[in-house]
């Protein structure tokens, strides 16, 4: 981060700050996956160091609020794909199950039903709209925390949204703050969309115990190290929802314990390339938003 904002202040007012832009958008969502481990507790030993660094790395530098995040998340992890008390299926701009498609007005329906083809633009909102929740958030609050979390992204607003007409030209610092947010949006909507979307949903009583639950409702992806790097240790999604305060670092390590055990029991254990993983997640969707038949366990 620090390389960028020296290269773009070097390059000064010309349109080859707009690859810079394109740089900060993936540091910044690598930024937000340290972000998501300290809310873990996977990187120190201590409750106040983890949120430290949590603060810095998620209201500082990536302009998202981590109290609201880590609410939110946490609910995440306790309610895997359960519709109703996940809120990563919460309906929104994306319909997740054929419920949410029936329960929309004539314009919603028409909507989701070209929903998958709608996937990819959307994504390019994502940070907008983490931007907007938390903005909206911190408003409901009056603790001091909140007031602490607010400043860090007044900070942050100042320093990605409002420097870039400092160092260049009104249209093209539009264009640097248009192309690195978009992109920062649609790196972290790639990243996380293929964790639960297209799994089976968690219907009636939970009698299959946390095991089961978690491990059929989370993919992983395959590849090599490489995949783990870019997806911030989000590749093993399986082994982060079974052991959530474990290191990134350790997760691979732990997949090659997991994907045998579940083998043993008879346990399906869900691991897919990236593009077929996307693949799946999109045809999940048309089949939403046609108010098609979509699996349930539970």
């Amino acid at each position: 981060l620090g390389l960028l904002v020296a290269g773009a202040i070097l390059v000064g007012d010309s349109w080859w700050n707009l690859g810079i832009a394109v740089g900060l958008a993936f540091v910044l969502v690598q930024l937000g996956f340290i972000g998501h481990d300290a809310g873990h507790r996977q990187i120190c030993a201590s409750r106040r160091d983890n949120d430290l660094i949590g603060l810095i790395h998620a209201n500082l530098l990536t302009g998202f609020s981590f109290g609201w995040w880590l609410t939110k998340h946490n609910r995440h992890h306790a309610h895997t794909n359960r519709p109703g008390k996940d809120p990563d299926l919460a309906p929104g701009a994306l319909a997740y199950t054929s419920d949410q498609v029936r329960r929309r007005g004539r314009f919603g329906r028409t909507f989701a039903r070209t929903q998958a083809l709608l996937l990819l633009p959307l994504m390019f909102l994502e940070a907008l709209n983490l931007h907007v929740a938390s903005i909206v958030s911190l408003a409901r609050r009056r603790d001091r925390a909140a007031l602490l979390e607010a400043a860090l992204l007044a900070v942050h607003g100042g320093i990605f949204f409002v420097a870039p007409f400092l160092i260049l030209s009104p249209w093209r610092a539009v264009a640097f703050v248009v192309i690195s947010q978009s992109l920062f949006g649609f790196y972290l909507g790639v990243s996380f969309v293929t964790n639960h979307v297209g799994m089976p949903t968690m219907a009636g009583d939970d009698e299959l115990g946390f095991l089961r639950r978690q491990v059929l409702t989370s993919r992983n992806l395959s590849g090599r190290s490489l995949t783990g790097f870019v997806f911030g240790g989000l590749d093993t999604q399986i082994e982060h929802h079974l052991f959530p305060t474990m290191p990134r670092a350790n997760l691979r390590r732990a997949r090659e314990l997991v994907r045998p055990f579940c083998a043993e029991r008879r346990i399906a254990y869900a691991e897919q390339s990236p593009w077929r993983a996307f693949g799946e997640v999109l045809r999940h969707l048309r089949a939403t938003g046609a108010c098609g038949t979509i699996p349930s366990v539970g």
